[in-house]
């Protein structure tokens, strides 16, 4: 690993996470590019740590560091040197602990996204900062209950969790199954998209690009640009991927292979389910089985229509983020050759997901996310909960443990918005006027341009003060986050 310059650590460290703006002449690779996405090496799993006794004790040193991002070198954000992160692998009851170093310039602080643990003190206190050249001591205990699932861990330092995320800080979580699930592999797709300047440092983003929502350039799966695996035919795969974007949403699709949805977020279905696509919304992951056949196939992602801002700013439509081709961005290739792998046993039946929909219901509330111009200043977008932008000192939703709230989320702009509630997950029970035939529980729902969902939400398990917000993560930076507090 090459030494970093006294120049781009105050660059990295620093606000933005950035060097140079980089315009489109200057940046090394594009998607739009026919040299953008060449056939990359093999695929690269992240290091992987896994708890023992019922322990997982992690340090997590946050820092600039040279990087191969999409085979080539750059100047960016890491937790121990790597991007991603370090994989965590847990079991349902065990404690993980988490020494978080920072050594950046800039504040931070850890968010365990999806796990449902406590939010106070040392717990997912998304409200601790972690000053430069500290560290602090993070301990989450999760429940004996907890759902199996993917889940990952970033930055939630409010104003600067989207440039932290955007130039590397982000890793995956697994809660292991109950009864493992047979496969012939498993790997962890860590899906990301970045921008790097003529220099190789992080690019910086314009105010235009945070009110939309910034798209990088270079789209990568750990840290990798379109990389290879292999496989025989008929094997069972298991796919976990995570869409650890900013504000990308990642519209997937697997031509030539049996593609089914095992679950999303900390959901699970009861039986493995069929997709020919899959849209994650950033932050959201899905738990995948890939049943193979013989031939070359690709990951792809398609462009998704998150809508515009341009209708909120008097002008008319216009489409958010890089054009990408009509085929779609090869994420990763997939060869499948040689011979048949036998068959596999059936996978164990789920858990019956709890259904809230003939709970009592404590309260009834509307959390209304908006977007458009007003008092944010000359030029710029306001983006709010209910028509306030974040204020740290002050509790906007104040909830009785033990009870099941019905929360109606309405989306009054012109661009989708990706709705995340920490430490308590939520079931849908209906969207745009259709009620949901079956428990679908999520950590992020996607709210479509003036559209709406209601959800339930049980305030088990934990009380404390913790956060919900757009995540879409230059809108939360932006003020589109609320604070919540369970007594």
């Amino acid at each position: 690993m090459r030494p970093i310059s006294r120049r781009q650590a105050l660059l990295l460290g620093g606000l933005g996470a950035a060097g140079t703006v980089a315009g489109g002449a200057g940046l090394i690779w594009s998607l739009s590019s026919p040299a953008a996405r060449p056939p990359g090496g093999n695929l690269i799993q992240p290091e992987e740590l896994r708890s023992g006794n019922g322990q997982l004790p992690v340090r997590l040193a946050a820092g600039p560091a040279q990087v191969q991002l999409g085979g080539r070198q750059a100047t960016a954000l890491a937790y121990n040197g790597s991007v991603p992160g370090p994989t965590l692998r847990l079991k349902a009851g065990d404690t993980l602990r988490i020494s978080l170093a920072n050594g950046m310039s800039q504040p931070t602080n850890l968010h365990v996204h999806g796990l449902h643990v406590s939010p106070e003190n040392n717990g997912d206190n998304v409200f601790a900062a972690v000053a430069p050249g500290t560290s602090f001591d993070y301990e989450y205990r999760l429940p004996a209950d907890h759902p199996p699932g993917l889940y990952w861990y970033h930055p939630h330092h409010h104003g600067m969790v989207a440039d932290q995320v955007f130039a590397g800080l982000y890793g995956a979580i697994i809660v292991e199954d109950p009864e493992p699930i047979e496969a012939s592999a498993e790997c962890v797709l860590v899906v990301s998209d970045t921008s790097v300047d003529g220099l190789g440092n992080i690019s910086a983003t314009s105010a235009m690009g945070r009110m939309a929502g910034r798209e990088g350039e270079l789209l990568l799966v750990n840290g990798q640009i379109n990389p290879q695996f292999t496989s025989r035919p008929g094997q069972r795969e298991r796919w976990r991927v995570v869409n650890a974007c900013v504000a990308r949403y990642l519209q997937l699709r697997l031509d030539g292979q049996q593609m089914q949805l095992l679950g999303m977020d900390s959901g699970r279905l009861g039986e493995p389910r069929q997709v020919e696509d899959l849209v994650l919304t950033p932050g959201s992951r899905a738990d995948l089985l890939i049943t193979t056949k013989a031939g070359t196939s690709s990951l792809r992602a398609f462009q998704y229509n998150r809508g515009s801002t341009a209708g909120m700013m008097g002008q008319g439509p216009g489409p958010l983020g890089p054009a990408e081709p009509a085929d779609g961005v090869a994420l990763a290739s997939f060869q499948v050759a040689g011979e048949a792998a036998p068959p596999q046993a059936a996978v164990p039946a789920q858990r019956a997901p709890m259904d809230l929909r003939g709970a009592a219901v404590a309260a009834h509330r509307q959390i209304v996310l908006s977007a458009g111009m007003g008092m944010g200043g000359a030029g710029m977008m306001r983006f709010t909960i209910n028509g306030r932008e974040f204020d740290p000192a002050r509790t906007d939703i104040t909830a009785a443990a033990g009870t099941v709230e019905e929360w109606t989320l309405i989306n009054s702009s012109t661009m989708d918005h990706a709705f995340h509630l920490h430490v308590w997950p939520m079931q849908v029970v209906e969207q745009n006027g259709q009620r949901d035939s079956s428990p679908d529980w999520r950590d992020v729902v996607n709210l479509p341009a003036n559209g709406r969902i209601t959800v339930r939400v049980a305030f088990a398990d934990f009380r404390g003060r913790s956060a919900y917000h757009c995540h879409i993560l230059d809108h939360e930076d932006l003020g589109m986050m609320g604070a919540i507090e369970v007594r």
